[in-house]
């Protein structure tokens, strides 16, 4: 007798793929006699028709690169979605380069690096968006002597 009709109630039975239904070669006698449904979920539960694990995808893959992206890696221009303006926004780009710029003024001015008058031109420069930088304020200085001199 074939078993391909008892592999297909097992199947619909199971509710897996033909792959994942397995018969214990030993007990081939028993689920031959198996007639009904019934038969064939009492083979299951015995352990003599058994329904195989799904394989499943492994993580650990996956697990190291997210260590590594937490250490700052894998995030070159190949790695990258979505425009420059979407990973940081034009605003929040603004607000850090300002503080930064606005500071090194202030620490200017206090040390008295720069006088009043050139403090005041440097940071409406600075609120206009002139300076790329804190480098540029700096180059902008030498390049226009604005230093003051210490005597």
């Amino acid at each position: 007798m074939k078993l391909g009709p008892k592999k297909k109630l097992a199947i619909r039975l199971l509710g897996v793929g033909r792959k994942r239904v397995k018969f214990n070669e030993e007990k081939l006698s028993e689920i031959k006699e198996a007639i009904t449904r019934r038969d064939i979920h009492a083979l299951v539960k015995q352990g003599v028709i058994i329904k195989e694990q799904k394989d499943g995808h492994s993580r650990s893959g996956a697990r190291r690169i997210i260590i590594q992206r937490r250490k700052g890696r894998r995030q070159g221009k190949g790695s990258r979605q979505g425009f420059k303006t979407a990973r940081l926004s034009r605003k929040h780009d603004w607000i850090s380069r300002i503080r930064a710029q606005r500071k090194f003024l202030k620490e200017l001015r206090q040390k008295e690096i720069v006088n009043k008058h050139n403090y005041r031109i440097l940071r409406n420069k600075a609120k206009g968006g002139f300076f790329r930088s804190v480098r540029h304020i700096k180059l902008f200085m030498n390049e226009y002597n604005l230093v003051n001199k210490k005597k």
